[in-house]
């Protein structure tokens, strides 16, 4: 399979997955630029924003406002998000398959955009990935009462 966020949806390629319903997987980016940085993708491949249906992008950023919620209420602490899709290369798309970014922000964590982009390490995604999870059930939970 060409496509990894493809092979990772089919559960041919590993993911720490964050959330998934029956169209869409939100999972940690393997090089973050922050501390829980989540990429969510449709389950159906398509390419970038000049073939996904309107609909499609809309439920990716309600799942990843629902993350970028679930950032400042968990322990990973985010004063604020970024939520980004890089639409085709000259948008410094990499994987030619839709993805939104949810990138969790702290208050002076001196990330910049398009320039200097070096952090790519996350200190301990399974624990990010944890954090997130648990966030999301504590939303949902609120969401019943």
């Amino acid at each position: 399979m060409s496509c990894v966020f493809c092979a990772i949806v089919a559960g041919e390629a590993p993911a720490i997955r964050i959330y998934e319903d029956d169209d869409h997987l939100a999972l940690l980016d393997i090089r973050p630029f922050s501390r829980g940085h989540t990429l969510v993708i449709p389950k159906k491949h398509t390419v970038d924003l000049t073939d996904t249906p309107p609909e499609t992008v809309a439920a990716m950023t309600r799942i990843g406002q629902r993350i970028a919620r679930a950032a400042r209420i968990s322990g990973l602490h985010a004063d604020g998000n970024n939520i980004v899709i890089n639409d085709g290369k000259a948008a410094f798309q990499t994987v030619f398959h839709i993805h939104l970014h949810v990138l969790p922000r702290r208050s002076g964590d001196k990330l910049s955009f398009a320039k200097n982009m070096l952090l790519r390490r996350d200190p301990d995604r399974e624990e990010s990935g944890r954090l997130l999870r648990e966030a999301l059930a504590q939303l949902d939970t609120a969401a019943q009462d």
